[in-house]
């Protein structure tokens, strides 16, 4: 685990409140979030809340329905005991709907574009580009600053740990 947050030391991002972090995904916070014109310059097409919820980014589908934005929300504490982890294949499956849609750019918030949200991007990240952990984090983190709370992390080091055990099942079956 500490080799992991040693990781998020090598700051080469930015904090800018939304970063495009991999060809049209993007990571943003709850002002990214809220700011209709910037989505529109950016040409959001899908977003996806980390941070869902009356007491988290209140904003829901009918907040962008006039932007034509497929929205898909997920309500998600960022405290170390949450288990985000069972929401890492829905994430990822909405994150590539998005990106399949011809035009589709997608972002990912959360409250500070820093941990939820850059939770489920790394999950994206490692599910369907077949990712490691290590160079999902590296290549976020060259495009923004982003730091998973420590239970954010192990759940990812779980999911790391089951897709390379799949992947090399994969290949012990050719």
């Amino acid at each position: 685990m500490c080799e992991l947050q040693r990781l998020f030391w090598q700051k080469g991002g930015s904090d800018n409140h939304v970063d495009q972090v991999w060809p049209n995904l993007y990571v943003g916070d709850a002002w990214a979030a809220k700011n209709k014109l910037l989505l529109q310059d950016l040409g959001i097409t899908h977003i996806l809340n980390a941070a869902d919820g009356r007491f988290n980014v209140n904003t829901g589908a009918q907040y962008y329905q006039d932007l034509c934005i497929s929205y898909y929300g997920i309500e998600a504490y960022d405290e170390p005991s949450f288990e985000i982890s069972v929401f890492f294949q829905q994430a990822a499956n909405f994150i590539k709907r998005g990106l399949d849609t011809p035009g589709g750019r997608v972002l990912v918030h959360c409250a500070m574009g820093v941990s939820r949200s850059a939770a489920l991007v790394l999950a994206y990240l490692m599910i369907h580009e077949n990712l490691t952990l290590v160079n999902a984090i590296k290549i976020v983190n060259s495009h923004r600053d982003i730091c998973p709370n420590p239970g954010f992390l192990r759940q990812l080091r779980n999911l790391d740990i089951s897709l390379n055990e799949e992947r090399k099942k994969k290949l012990r079956s050719f």
